[in-house]
Formats: structure tokens, sequence, C-alpha cells
């Protein structure tokens, strides 16, 4: 099959510059989160690239109208947690890459009522589809997070006075503590040299909605204090870049098994 190509724009260690990325074929992604607030951004830029997208949402009537009418685009109404092993399954099979934009819905039930550990207990129960399947190749799990959460792979600097607040923050934030485990989980226990699911979790700053995308800058740990001077990241950057992520393979070689911090180049 003839190779498309196409081109986009990114910037890593604070430098934009131009790729390319060539493709055999479309791939198929699951969204999850796709009527949220980034991954609306993730699921259009995918659906304009040309590949198939699956999303998981509780209520279609709350995807934009231009993606709910693309016919690339697969709907399936659950609540993802409520799904059984055979039906995940029959969902994830034929996937190249699943994305995860899930988060709490910033009200009191959403914070502090359930499900406490909605991202990381759909990355395990995702992360099990994908293994009960047996796909050929791995498939990849690009998890959005925060830059509020440390890898502690590295020895990322940070201050006392920080510590602090983080700590406090898991007292009180139950979302926090779930984008902790959900990070934890695939970087302990699937590890970065898992034979079936192959993984990144992506770490913006405070994130602002923009109506356009813009340069970019990416780095290996913050560069600044997420608590004290926090960035900024617009969440179409964040959908771009997770959809980058999936279908430029150069690109994924560097960081899988990573958490690659995202800033706007201007924040």
């Amino acid at each position: 099959m003839e190779a498309r190509r196409k081109s986009a724009s990114r910037a890593a260690s604070g430098k934009p510059f131009e790729f390319s990325i060539n493709l055999l074929d479309e791939m198929t992604i699951l969204v999850l989160g796709a009527t949220g607030a980034t991954g609306k951004h993730l699921t259009r830029y995918l659906l304009d690239r040309g590949h198939f997208v699956k999303a998981i949402v509780r209520s279609s009537l709350r995807l934009d109208n231009d993606l709910s009418d693309h016919p690339c685009l697969s709907v399936i109404e659950a609540n993802v947690l409520d799904l059984s092993e055979s039906e995940l399954e029959e969902i994830v099979a034929g996937c190249s890459a699943i994305a995860s934009c899930l988060g709490h819905t910033m009200s009191f039930r959403g914070v502090y009522g359930p499900p406490r550990r909605l991202v990381t207990d759909v990355a395990k129960r995702m992360c099990l589809a994908i293994r009960s399947i047996g796909h050929a190749v791995p498939i990849k799990y690009v998890l959005m997070n925060t830059t509020g959460n440390s890898n502690r792979d590295l020895d990322e600097t940070i201050s006392l006075a920080q510590k602090c607040v983080i700590g406090l923050l898991r007292l009180i934030l139950p979302p926090h503590v779930d984008n902790e485990a959900a990070a934890d989980f695939l970087r302990t226990d699937l590890g970065p040299k898992n034979e079936k699911i192959e993984w990144a979790v992506v770490r913006p700053d405070t994130l602002f909605d923009h109506d356009n995308a813009s340069a970019f800058e990416l780095h290996p740990s913050p560069t600044r204090s997420a608590i004290f001077d926090p960035g900024k990241t617009s969440r179409i950057n964040v959908g771009q870049f997770m959809g980058q992520l999936i279908e430029d393979e150069e690109l994924w070689s560097e960081w899988k098994g990573r958490m690659p911090v995202i800033y706007n180049s201007d924040s």
C-alpha cells in the first residue's frame, strides 16, 4: 500500500522544528474522555489526520457536532467501568493505540465521590484487555496526567515547600492520588519494556482553553515549579501532542516509557 506523507510542527527542548510522518495505513485509536475539554481536541486531530477513532462516552450528546457526525468515528455509549471484560476486549481488538484523557469533574461529587480511582482503574482494565487479546505488536497507551505528579524513575528536583503542598494534596484531593497511581501503574507494573503494551504519560502544566494550536516545548522533567511557578499548556496542544505520539514512530521511540512534560512555548 502506498504510504501517505503527513507533516506537522512541534517543539522539543524549547526548539520548534518540523517533522514528517510516514504512515503505511490509517490506524484505529480508542479515545477515552472524547467529550472532555482535551479529549475532543485529540479526537478531532486524529479524525482530521484520516484515522479511525473509537470513543467510549457516557453520553453521545456531549460530543461536538462536527465529531458526532464524522464517518470515521465509532461511538460506544457506556460507562467504561461498567463494561465486561469480553466487551472491552471486543472494543480494543483492532486498535493500534488507546489514549486516555479521563479526569474527574471539578465539583464536590466529582472530586470526592466514586469512582475515586477512575483513571487508574480504567488503565488497569484496558491493559488487562490488551493482554487478553494478544496483539502481534504492542499497543500504545497514552495517558494524560499532570506536572504535579513527579516521575519517580528520575531524580526530579522538588523544593521542600512543594513536597509539603503535594503531601497535603494527597490528603485532600483524591484526583491527585488517582493521577499518581495511574502513572505508577504504567511505570512500575508494566515497566518500560512490556511486550504487549507500550506507554507514555503526558504531563501538561496549568491547562487553559485556546482555539488554535501553537508552538510547544517538551521536557523530560518539569523546568519550573508546578505549585509556585507554574507554566501554561493549552488543551489543544496537549491533544495534538498525544496524537503525534500515536502516529509518529520516531517521536514515540523518543518518549515511550517516559513522562514528557509539555509547556506552551510562550508560557
